[in-house]
This record gives C-alpha cells, structure tokens and sequence, in this order.
C-alpha cells in the first residue's frame, strides 16, 4: 500500500500511508483507537474504498478492490467486531464467506470440512446452532475458522484475541505460525505489546491517521513502541494502589448470593478498593456480574453503604458495562451524545424538558477526561473506532452517577494509552466511595488494578486473593488448578444435548405448532358440523389458500430481507385488471397470452420500482411499497372504475381445474412452496437472502452483493404476487378494482404466524405455507360454526398474540436453561 488516504465527512482517518507486508512474516499493526488501523486493513480487504494511493499486491497493481475480488486473491480478514450473520447457523455462516471449492479441499464431506474447520479453532459447538446464541468469544473463533478455510495469501488478524482465553490465544497463535511457515502473509493489530513479542517479525505504528514508524520487533524496545503510539512517555500503565484502613468496615457486602449459572458468593470492599473477578471463561463470572447489575435474578444480598439493595435498586443505581459493546452497550443506531447521555437523562433537565446544554457538557466533559476521539457529538456512535466505542459505553455509565459499578472486561479492545485512563479513572470512582467490581480474562491487568480477586470455577468461588497475594502467578493457578477439564466437559454436554433447543430456537418450530392447531381446528369445527369435510369446502378452502399462498410467499421474500412490501395486495388486484382488457371470450388466444404477459411485466417492473426506491433511492422499504400502494390503487380505478371486463369462462376453467378435490392451483402452490423452502437453504442466492436480512453490514463484509440480492428479493415478491393474481382472476372473474387490497394485510399475517421474523434473516416458506392455510381456515371456520364475520378478525387476531408469546416465551426459556452455555463453549482446550 503506497500513499494511501481516507477521508469521512472531510476529517482525514489516513493520510499517505505506505504499508508492506511479506510472504512468510507476521507483521504487527499498531496504534491507538482512532488511529486508522482497521480503516486501512478494511482498504486492503475492500471493505472500504480509498480516496487515494496504490495497492500491489503480489507484484500487480489492484485498481477496483471490492470484498469478492479480495477472497479472490486470497486475501481472508478477521474483524474486531465478527462480520457473522446472527439470525443463521454456524454451517450457513461458513457456506455464505467460504467457497464450496475451498471446502471440498479440506473434505468431500462439507460437514465434515466444516467441523474439521471449527475444530482447527478449538471452537466447540454444534454446526447447526444459531450464531445469535454464541458468545463474543465463540463468534471471535468462528471468524477465525472462516478465514483459515480459504488458504489465504494474506490474513488481517484484527484484534484476534481481545476475547478469547489464554489457552485460545495459544492455539490461534500456533494456527497463525503455521500459516506464516507455508508462506502466507499475517498483519496482526493488537494493543498488547507482549503479544507483539510473542508472535510478530515487524512492527508498523500508526498516529492520528499517519505513518510513524516501521521497525523489526527485535530492534525496538517497548518504551520507543509507546512512544510511537502515544506520542508522548507513558508514566505508569496501573494506578496505585489505595492503601485500606483495616479498620474500616466494607462499603460493598455481597453475601450468598446465587443464580443461574453461580452459586453462593461472597465477599466484601472497602472505600478505595476494587474487587477483581477471575477464572477460566464460561465459570459463571458474567451471570455474577449480571446479578450485581441487577439485570438477571439472584438470591442472596447485596449491600452497599449499609443498605441491602433489591433488584429493582441495583437495575436503578448501577452501572454496567458489558463485554459484548455492540449487541448489549450501544444504541447503534444513535449518535454519540444520545449514547452516552441516554442513562442521566433525568439530571439533566429544565422541569419536564431536556436541557440541551446540560447535556452536551456533561458529555462533553466526560468524553474528554476519557479523550474519546470523534468527529462530533453528533457522530453516529458507528462511525467510531472501537476503542472509543467502549470510552462511550464507560461514559454513559459513569454519568449515570451509579451505586455500585459493574465492569465486564472492561479494557477489551482499547489501546494502551486509554486503558491507563480507564483504569485511573475506576480507581478514582473507588476512592469515591463507589464500590468497583471488574471481571477480566487478563490476570496481568487483575494484579495491576485490583485490591482483592475473587477466582470462579463451575459457579463457585474457590479461592480469594488478598493485598499482595494477588499476582498473576496466583491468579491463573487458582483458576486452573480448579477448573481442569470443566470447562470442555461442559460445552461438549451442552452442545451434545440441546438438540431439542437448537429445534425450539430454530425456523421450523413454527410450523409444527400451526400444524397442531390445524388439526386441532378442524377435528373441533367437524365435530359441530360434519359438512366441513366435504368435497366441495376441500375445494373452496384450497383454492383460496392458493390465492392467499403465492401472495403470501412473495411477502416472505420482503420480510426475510429485513423490509416489508405493502404493496401485494393492490398488485394482484391490479394485475385482474389488467388481465380484464384481455383475457375475455370472444379474443383469440394469443391476446390471452399477451395479457398474461402484460401481468408479468407489470408485476417484474412493480417489483425492480420497490427495490429501486430502497435500495438506491433510500426510502424506507414501508415509504416505498406504500407509494406503489397507493399508485397501484389509483390505477385500477383509472382503468376500471367499476367491476367489469368478465374473464373468459375457458381460462377460469383452466385454472381451477381440480384431480378428485383437490385443485390444481394448490398442488402448483405446494410445489412451489417446497422448491422455494429448498432454494432458500441451499441454494447461493437464499443463503444471500437471508444474509442481508440478518446483518447487512456483515453481509457485505463476506462478498454478498446485496443490492443486487434485495433487488431481485422485492422482484421475486411481485412475480410470485403475479402468480396469486393469476388464481385470483379466476376466483373473481372480472377485472374489480376495488379488490385485492385486503391481500396485504392477509399476507402479513400468514407469514408472521409461519414464524418469519419482521427484523428479517431468518423464516420459512414452509411456515408461510402454513400460515397460509390457517388463515383460511379460520375464515372457513367461522362460516361453518355460524358466528359472525367479526369473529374472523377476533380469531385472526388472537392466533398472532398466542403465536408472539408462544414463539418467544419457548425461546427465552431455552435462553435461560443455557445461560452459560456460550461462554462455556467458547472453552479452550483443556481449561
């Protein structure tokens, strides 16, 4: 990388950076938050784009670097924060980033080559799991796998090891010695200068976007690398200690307190103390620190200044900071200000408003004690670095002014300059009067900041380390000697024996519940009347189940993309207008066939109109499909303002067509259904489909093209809805222009019972299908119990709650029987 620049919104992240990597080494990348580390690694693997400079890259130039041309040249990265799609399984996250080629290479058998993969990481757990159910660590691991699988020529390992254990680091380190000894180029960005010695060659320093030096590890001591990355000398990395009166009596008392995944804690601080909380990771010391937050249930007390705190207190007054900054720290979708001002809100009003002022310096004055590096406060707060990410989740917690303050590794990320604020400013909270309780998977950083250490194993605590008894030699020891095996033993049982949860939490839950309930349905509305099973109700209920059905799959297709299309249902109707200038007795058959046409080129060109208007427009996927909602329905009044154009008799006939009573129309729709659920878990583009759906941004990182996969998802709504229309035309026969609307919110319906998530990324066809039908049921039904037409939207109605609490009580409870589970499984090896 020659004279590489980047620039957002005119603030300058690199400015001529040069950069050279060579087969064979390890070369690390170093710098503070802000620096532009990722900014320029995310530039070598396309992600980003530069605004300036040359890449060469084996010799030849590169002009376009996309994410898809980099795996092409072999160039695999690892991110801070995991590109992984969260609504699907660990199997379909490797099947979108890796070529089948690049599996069949490792194994014939893809899951075997999958499990081979995972097993080169020490990550242990079930290829069919869901990705939103692993830990930070078990996501960071299956990143890894991801970027091994493809041989890479050049790997960008960022941040690798900020969550992982210290047995996992030694793996990950001798899977990258490896690689490097077969010639593969590492650049490694770290902020931990001990794990610079350990594995890298060379070294490159980057501050404030530029180039400040380039140096074999060997030549450069620590003290010129912080100088480099800093700019300045660093006093002291750890604070000193608070020397305790021993008179005094503790300001925090934690007495047996217990929950799921811990057992029977306790301990006490002092003024000016803080308590540590160590051990093998997936031992129970992020549910205790949970509890203390107040944000899962415990048993147990928790006191501080001599007042028992319950848990609606302690959810109230304490402050925590997670470990997972992105999925439970930040609001992402906010700017920097609302972050970190969103928990002192209350302080910082003028009666019942607000106080701009207020707010702004308060945040601006505890950003800059943390010196958090931003454009603005203004700044959308996923702009930021993650390091500074982490500074805004410590702000927001030390404005909330808290009781008790709760740290989940809370240096994770962060460069060595800003970790030695953070950990100033928690001795200066503790010599406050403000109890400081902090878990870390680094020993080192637990004997520099720590007054007392509490070591966890299998949910209990197994040994405590006073004063000068906190070492990092005591520290591991207490931890391993306790937890020799444990760790491994219990991810591999959960992992072996959560089948059934892996089903509960998996897609197809929902279709077994709507097919209990069908058959529920229908046994009860035939015993009260025994006509409902009658050749012709068949026929009725399965031709508008068709209808209903292709409208309804092609709603899934918005729905698993994360938008929705309102769209639909004045479409088909439309569509029946359309055909009714056509498609009449007396015209000859080829005016039919161009009417049918007509219908599909309007239903394709609805469909590239609502992609084209969200995805290169911007409107919102409701602000889109809503102007061709209303568009669609001023047209069929404009070209029909009564019902009229009678559908030739010979063509409806053709249509519904039936074998005994069953109609043609559904077994097409079946088929279709079946096809569609398997192309939707086989095929490249349903795996694309739901990538976007699930995390967009993740999607993009892994080489999925997802303008062109959301462009044709919105096409493949409509022509599925072109399909509806077509058995719609001959349910209605006449081209009406008031119908169809309704078929929005019908379709709506049928695929959020099939179990389809709103937020996209994950759903059925097959639930679709389902849904679909017991809608219709439920329409049927009514008619044969004789209750009145409002009991249809009653019922309708009621199975979408029953459904939503269904679905999603089911799942927590599987959450909650496997609160560890993630951390446990993420174990390393032999811990």
């Amino acid at each position: 990388m020659r004279g590489v620049t980047k620039h957002y919104d005119g603030v300058a992240a690199l400015t001529d950076v040069s950069f050279e990597v060579f087969p064979g080494g390890v070369h690390a990348l170093l710098g503070e938050n802000g620096a532009g580390k990722s900014t320029l690694m995310n530039i070598a693997s396309g992600a980003t784009a530069r605004d300036g400079g040359t890449i060469v890259f084996q010799g030849a130039p590169v002009e376009q670097l996309t994410p898809a041309v980099a795996q092409g040249l072999g160039i695999a990265i690892v991110h801070q924060h995991p590109a992984l799609l969260p609504d699907m399984t660990v199997a379909e996250n490797i099947r979108v980033a890796v070529a089948s080629a690049d599996l069949r290479r490792r194994d014939p058998d893809p899951k075997r080559a999958m499990r081979s993969l995972l097993a080169d990481v020490d990550f242990v757990g079930h290829l069919e799991e869901r990705v939103s159910s692993l830990s930070v660590a078990q996501r960071h691991l299956l990143e890894l796998a991801k970027a091994f699988a493809v041989s890479p020529r050049l790997l960008i390992l960022d941040e690798p090891t900020a969550p992982l254990s210290r047995d996992s680091v030694e793996l990950l380190f001798a899977a990258v010695r490896k690689l490097a000894a077969n010639g593969t180029a590492v650049v490694y960005i770290t902020h931990r200068l001990a794990e610079v010695r350990e594995i890298a060659d060379r070294v490159t320093v980057l501050r404030d976007g530029r180039l400040r030096g380039t140096a074999a590890v060997a030549e450069i001591s620590d003290a010129d690398l912080l100088q480099l990355i800093i700019g300045r000398t660093l006093e002291a990395t750890f604070p000193q200690k608070n020397p305790s009166l021993n008179d005094e009596g503790p300001v925090l008392r934690v007495e047996g307190l217990s929950g799921q995944g811990f057992d029977s804690i306790s301990f006490s601080a002092r003024k000016g103390e803080i308590v540590g909380i160590a051990g093998v990771l997936g031992n129970g010391q992020r549910a205790l620190l949970r509890a203390l937050a107040g944000l899962d249930r415990a048993t147990g007390s928790v006191n501080v200044d001599g007042k028992n705190l319950s848990r609606r207190a302690l959810l109230e007054n304490a402050a925590y900071m997670p470990a997972d900054r992105l999925s439970e720290g930040l609001m992402v979708d906010l700017n920097l200000r609302e972050n970190a001002a969103l928990t002192a809100l209350d302080r910082l009003t003028i009666g019942p408003v607000v106080s701009r002022s207020r707010e702004v310096d308060a945040v601006e004055r505890e950003l800059s004690e943390l010196a958090v590096k931003a454009p603005s406060l203004e700044a959308p707060v996923s702009a930021l670095s993650g390091g500074n990410q982490q500074k805004v989740v410590m702000a927001r917690a030390m404005l909330s002014n808290p009781t008790i303050f709760v740290a989940d590794e809370p240096t994770q990320g962060v460069d060595v300059g800003a970790r030695a604020e953070i950990y100033r400013i928690l001795r200066e909270v503790a010599a406050g009067g403000v109890p400081v309780v902090v878990a870390s998977s680094d020993a080192v950083e637990l004997e520099g900041l720590c007054d007392r250490v509490i070591v966890m194993s299998r949910g209990h605590a197994v040994a405590t380390l006073e004063g000068a008894e906190v070492t990092e030699e005591r520290i591991v020891h207490a931890a391993i000697s306790a937890s020799t095996h444990t760790s491994e033993q219990t991810g591999r049982r959960s992992s072996s024996s959560s089948r059934f949860a892996r089903f509960i939490e998996g897609d197809y839950a929902p279709v077994v519940v709507l097919a209990a309930v069908m058959i529920a349905l229908g046994a009860y509305v035939w015993s009260q009347n025994d006509r409902y099973f009658s050749d012709f109700n068949i026929t009725s209920v399965m031709f508008a189940c068709a209808a209903l059905g292709f409208i309804s799959l092609g709603q899934t297709f918005a729905l698993l993309l994360g938008g929705i299309d309102l769209s639909v249902g004045p479409l088909a109707g439309f569509l029946v207008v359309v055909a009714s200038f056509f498609i009449l007795d007396g015209r000859s058959p080829a005016v039919w066939a161009a009417g049918f046409c007509a219908m599909f080129a309007c239903a394709a060109g609805v469909g590239l109109l609502n992609g084209g208007l969200i995805r290169f427009a911007n409107f919102t996927p409701v602000a889109a499909t809503l102007v061709t909602y209303i568009a669609l329905g001023g047209l069929s009044f404009t070209l029909r303002d009564a019902p009229d154009g009678y559908i030739a008799v010979s063509v409806t006939d053709v249509i519904s067509k039936k074998v005994g009573p069953v109609p043609i129309a559904f077994v097409v729709f079946l088929l279709f259904a079946l096809g569609l659920e398997l192309g939707l878990r086989k095929a490249r583009f349903g795996l694309r489909l739901r990538a976007v759906g699930s995390q967009e941004e993740s999607a993009r990182r892994v080489g999925v093209p997802v303008n062109r996969t959301a462009l044709l998802g919105y096409v493949g709504a409509s022509l599925l809805t072109f399909l509806g229309a077509v058995v719609l035309l001959a349910q209605l026969g006449v081209g009406d222009p008031g119908q169809g609307a309704g078929y929005t919110l019908t379709s709506i319906t049928a695929v959020v019972l099939g179990g389809t998530s709103l937020l996209g990324g994950r759903g059925t066809f097959i639930g679709t299908l389902m849904g679909a039908g017991l809608s219709v049921q439920v329409l049927n039904a009514t008619v044969f119990l004789s209750l009145d037409q409002k009991w249809q939207y009653i019922f309708q109605g009621l199975l979408i709650v029953a459904a939503a609490v269904i679905y999603s009580q089911v799942r927590r409870g599987v959450a909650r029987r496997q609160p560890e589970l993630a951390t446990a499984t993420a174990g390393s090896g032999p811990s």
